[in-house]
């Protein structure tokens, strides 16, 4: 690593660490998610990705509802094609925010990425997004491909129109839908 990435990666543990004291000083005027939210910051700006993800994974104890660490969190872990961290990353989210329908999703994408795909998993996470958000066009698109893929023409097709039935929101989930119909002989 270059003396510079170095220096900022230093740089960005020392401006966490200040903020984190500084918020000891305060007390009870400095709240959990203000620490949370200076953590990230630092991990943000940092070069070593190392010492960022343990920012990030601090961010996650300290303030366990904020979004902002856990997304930064699966996208590095997606990143690295390392589906198992970004499903353990969602799961420390939804234990804290049950009805967060993203955060399923994610899980749900992560499992269909791992080779090969972990579809009853995927399928799980996937319904429990649309539990939670029956509008989700993405959640019955990615039900309808899996049940489709299972055998199940039926259920599969009612989710596959649903999804194809959402092109003013969303067209591109709609047409992938209506290629998944036409390629079951459905549409």
């Amino acid at each position: 690593m270059p003396p510079s990435s170095s220096l900022k990666s230093i740089a960005g543990v020392i401006a966490a660490l200040t903020i984190l004291a500084a918020g000891a000083c305060w007390g009870q005027e400095s709240s959990n998610r203000t620490k949370a939210h200076a953590l990230v910051d630092a991990a943000i700006q940092m070069s070593d990705s190392n010492q960022a993800v343990k920012l990030l994974w601090q961010a996650t104890d300290i303030d366990p509802t904020l979004n902002e660490s856990y997304i930064y969190l699966g996208l590095y872990y997606n990143s690295r094609e390392d589906f198992a961290k970004v499903v353990e990353v969602y799961q420390k989210l939804i234990k804290y925010q049950p009805r967060q329908a993203s955060a399923y999703l994610n899980i749900g994408e992560a499992y269909m990425s791992f080779t090969p795909p972990k579809y009853d998993e995927a399928l799980a996470a996937y319904r429990k997004a649309y539990e939670i958000d029956p509008q989700s066009s993405f959640a019955a698109l990615r039900i309808g491909q899996i049940l489709a893929h299972q055998g199940n023409r039926l259920e599969a097709e009612r989710f596959l129109k649903q999804a194809s039935a959402d092109s003013a929101k969303n067209a591109t989930v709609a047409a992938e839908a209506q290629k998944e119909l036409r390629q079951l002989g459905m549409f």
